[in-house]
């Protein structure tokens, strides 16, 4: 298995990296626009806000590959931060105080910060070497 998968890393990777993305960015749009979903679009000028915010850029800039490593850097302190304001409170286990998703996005988003964009991205088109773009 290790042998056929491991010829496509590279791909699997930026499936990965993208599918994380877009999924991050819609998590902005709830909060934004109230899509998808029926709930009410938050505050602007409050703290879901600001996270709708930096989930909605940060979440299409690692989609497209664009400033990869330094927007996965935001994306996973903002999800650290979410765990230990809102979650932490209510019990230390992620799977009992409904933090899961929060601590698998923190340290997906880590392992993609220091990965960098990879193939199939504006990172990795910008470079002169392939594999540039694993190094942003």
């Amino acid at each position: 298995m290790e042998r056929f998968l491991g010829n496509h890393s590279p791909r699997l990777y930026a499936i990965l990296r993208i599918v994380a993305g877009l999924l991050f960015a819609m998590h902005g749009t709830q909060k934004l626009f109230g899509w998808p979903g029926d709930n009410p679009p938050v505050e602007l000028a409050s703290m879901m806000g600001v996270a709708g915010i930096i989930e909605l850029v940060c979440g299409l800039l690692i989609m497209i590959g664009l400033l990869t490593s330094w927007a996965a850097f935001v994306a996973s302190g903002e999800m650290a931060v979410a765990f230990f304001m809102a979650h932490l409170p209510q019990h230390p286990l992620p799977i009992v105080n409904g933090g899961e998703l929060a601590v698998l996005y923190c340290f997906l988003f880590l392992y993609i910060a220091a990965s960098g964009s990879g193939v199939w991205s504006v990172d990795g088109s910008r470079s002169r070497h392939p594999l540039a773009a694993t190094r942003t």
